[in-house]
């Protein structure tokens, strides 16, 4: 029951998040979305070296000074994961016109959605794999920690679900209901990608740091790539800045109180 609710809590912060559609109208003011994507880039910082990177290297301890080798690998892989499904993948992020990845005859809003698939890949990735720290039964992963970070991602989403859901409303003129089955949708693949790495749990173990540090560096490269560079669009501003510290440190204050 406990691996079923974690995988579903940052799930459900979108859901709730794409839930905005039947409360507001049209789109988030835009200072409010650059200070919420800075709030989201604070917290996948965060919890990708408290509780990723820094477990990944404290199960490395026997290796000594090379202690970090297995979590550069493991990093190293993640981000070049997602540039490969960056690459690969039509998608479009909002406030853009030009598509990226392979060349597509797919309608706006499929790659649309297929943007936000990408971004939450890497996050059910990591409480995936953190569940599978606990499983393992190593001390390094509590059963809080793991849902330290299982909630701040789900914090992070709530913002993001709202996002989604808000510009397809007012922009494309979908009713509200199909707004925000789009935007909840958009956060479904994050525990169908944390099952799976359950399901492979029995392989995965042995390398756990290894995958720690890959959801890791897959994470912080949706971040740097595109979170970051959103949030400076337009009008220059330090709302994003000011939303990145506050992300950071409520996601650092989580996995450091109940880790």
């Amino acid at each position: 029951m406990n691996l079923f609710f974690g995988l579903m809590v940052p799930f459900i912060g979108t859901v709730f998040g794409a839930a905005c559609v039947f409360i507001l109208r049209g789109e988030l003011n835009p200072r409010v979305q650059k200070m919420l994507l800075g709030f989201a880039s604070g917290v996948m910082v965060a919890a990708s070296i408290w509780s990723l990177l820094i477990p990944a290297m404290d199960m490395s301890a026997e290796w000594g000074k090379l202690a970090f080798l297995p979590a550069v690998g493991g990093f190293l892989l993640g981000v070049l994961f997602l540039l490969l499904l960056d690459w690969l993948i039509p998608h479009l992020h909002l406030g853009s016109e030009e598509a990226e990845g392979h060349k597509s005859s797919l309608k706006r809003t499929t790659m649309l959605m297929l943007a936000v698939t990408l971004h939450n890949i890497p996050e059910g990735m990591a409480v995936g794999a953190i569940f599978v720290g606990l499983l393992s039964g190593g001390s390094e992963i509590t059963l809080t920690a793991a849902f330290a970070l299982s909630i701040g991602i789900a914090i992070q989403n709530f913002p993001e679900g709202a996002i989604i859901s808000l510009p397809l409303r007012s922009e494309k003129g979908m009713n509200r209901l199909r707004a925000f089955f789009y935007g909840a949708a958009s956060g479904i693949v994050e525990p169908l990608a944390g099952a799976l790495v359950l399901i492979a749990s029995h392989y995965l173990v042995p390398i756990l740091p290894v995958l720690l540090s890959f959801a890791a560096g897959a994470m912080l490269y949706v971040v740097v790539e595109e979170l970051i560079p959103e949030t400076s669009r337009g009008r220059h501003s330090n709302l994003g800045t000011i939303g990145f510290a506050v992300g950071f440190v409520l996601m650092m204050a989580l996995d450091v109180a109940f880790g």
